[in-house]
């Protein structure tokens, strides 16, 4: 609280500001980039932003986005880190963790520092990497991987599918072990390899190329299957993990099951899963492929049970999976380009916040507490970021987004500022926008327009979002 005599760089005055306990009509002094003040009738800042009849919630966290990535089957995402954060920010996002992606045959190492370099120079608002190990050697498992979460990377992603970057169980088992001695978080791609591959090489010896084989490629209980394996292989390693980007409502209810046996397993769903659905990707043309993403919307019948999945706690994290291809190379095969060909991924860092909240919060599905948990708060808590991300409360970075809960906003990709060519949300109709975006106490994004700069973004080590616990499993010490 402010003892009255103390000055502040900012003060964001008179809005319904979203706290851990609850919203509240108060004022919220800035000084030093960090919260300094939280209380009515703050005596005057040199910068005064009013926030009169507006929400003021945390700065969202997006845990989960592609942006620079290595060419990938040849090809590079639409965003870099210029264009990728600015997009995050003008969506009311404040921090963001992307992806330093090994494949076999690199040093995770080498592949890091690369990463700083192309972030540091062009990244708006602040960010910290999730470190994907495909090629879990023992240089890398016993020397590289515990001096980069010592370094402040303390989450790490693994695949279960795609080639140059799966693991097989004993792999799983050998990252799951030094992640659970080193205390990191190890995220988990979800899909039965041998499933994908199987149907896949069936459907093109039969001819059947068509977009909709995408879909009918990646069945929903390849991910149940891969979902129930992943937590079965963390739970003989007693570690936590969190399932990426669930799709399915039989993979929700795996974790479901293990969440009720007292596991330590979490998991994130993104916006194509709540309003993209298969039918969507199945058109006549190639249009739906702007859809295509892995795993890939389900049914439209699919929708709801992912929303229940979300609210009652089965899913505690909301991210964009933002992975951006121009539609243009999604189809560069012209109108015959078989659904193997399509880069998966769609974009989705600007649109991620307004389309929960209109869903959610406007909706009438959740309140606004929970949106802040889902999008702010957990991410931030699960990857190590918290309090310092993720919290409006005294001491934290003073990352916040104004919303105004009202403005109806039709989506359109003229409107966004992401670098890559289409939006899948094209004319889809919201309710509630942020109009004003603050990091670390500079107003970066209001009324339209931007006030950021390249570079001003932040590396954030990570601290270990887990105690760090033994160097042999408990099965090995029995």
């Amino acid at each position: 609280m402010s003892d009255g005599t103390v000055s502040f760089d900012l003060v964001i005055r008179g809005g319904t500001v979203v706290l851990p306990e609850g919203a509240a009509e108060v004022d919220i002094g800035v000084r030093d980039g960090r919260i300094a003040a939280i209380e009515a009738g703050l005596p005057a800042a040199r910068q005064e932003v009013s926030a009169a009849g507006r929400i003021v919630l945390p700065g969202g966290v997006d845990a989960h986005c592609h942006m620079d990535q290595q060419p990938w089957e040849g090809r590079s995402t639409a965003d870099d880190f210029q264009s990728g954060t600015l997009s995050a920010l003008c969506g009311g996002t404040t921090t963001i963790i992307p992806f330093a992606m090994q494949m076999r045959g690199q040093s995770l190492a080498e592949v890091v520092a690369d990463y700083h370099e192309r972030a540091r120079p062009k990244a708006h608002i602040d960010y910290t990497f999730h470190l994907i190990v495909g090629d879990p050697t023992p240089r890398l498992l016993e020397e590289e991987l515990p001096q980069l979460i010592a370094q402040g990377c303390t989450s790490v992603k693994i695949y279960l599918t795609y080639e140059g970057l799966k693991l097989d169980d004993y792999e799983v088992l050998e990252v799951l072990n030094v992640a659970r001695r080193e205390g990191a978080m190890v995220m988990v791609h979800a899909e039965n390899d041998a499933c994908i591959r199987w149907l896949t090489e069936h459907f093109l010896k039969a001819r059947k190329t068509q977009l909709r084989y995408h879909v009918l490629s990646r069945p929903a209980i390849g991910d149940r299957e891969a979902t129930f394996r992943a937590i079965s292989l963390a739970e003989v390693i007693e570690t936590p993990i969190l399932i990426c980007h669930v799709s399915a409502a039989s993979a929700a209810d795996e974790i479901r099951r293990a969440k009720q046996r007292g596991l330590p397993v979490y998991a994130e769903t993104c916006p194509q899963y709540l309003f993209l659905a298969a039918e969507d990707i199945d058109t006549p043309d190639l249009s739906g492929a702007m859809c295509v993403c892995t795993p890939p919307p389900r049914p439209r019948e699919n929708q709801a049970e992912m929303w229940r999945a979300l609210l009652d706690g089965t899913l505690e994290v909301f991210s964009s999976d933002h992975s951006p291809w121009h539609y243009r190379d999604k189809i560069a095969e012209g109108l015959d380009t078989p659904f193997t060909r399509i880069p998966n991924g769609v974009p989705g860092i600007e649109t991620r916040l307004p389309l929960l909240f209109s869903a959610g919060v406007n909706g009438g599905r959740m309140s606004l507490m929970q949106f802040a948990e889902l999008t702010a708060a957990a991410p931030a808590r699960l990857y190590g970021l918290y309090p310092k991300k993720g919290v409006i409360a005294i001491g934290s970075d003073a990352d916040f987004a104004i919303w105004d809960a009202q403005r109806e906003v039709t989506i359109n990709n003229s409107m966004l500022h992401h670098a890559t060519d289409h939006t899948p949300y094209e004319n889809m109709v919201v309710q509630g926008w942020p109009v004003t975006t603050i990091s670390r106490g500079e107003v970066v994004w209001h009324d339209g327009k931007v006030s950021s700069t390249p570079g001003r973004g932040q590396f954030i080590a990570a601290d270990r979002p887990f105690a760090r616990q033994a160097t042999l499993p408990p099965v090995l010490e029995a």
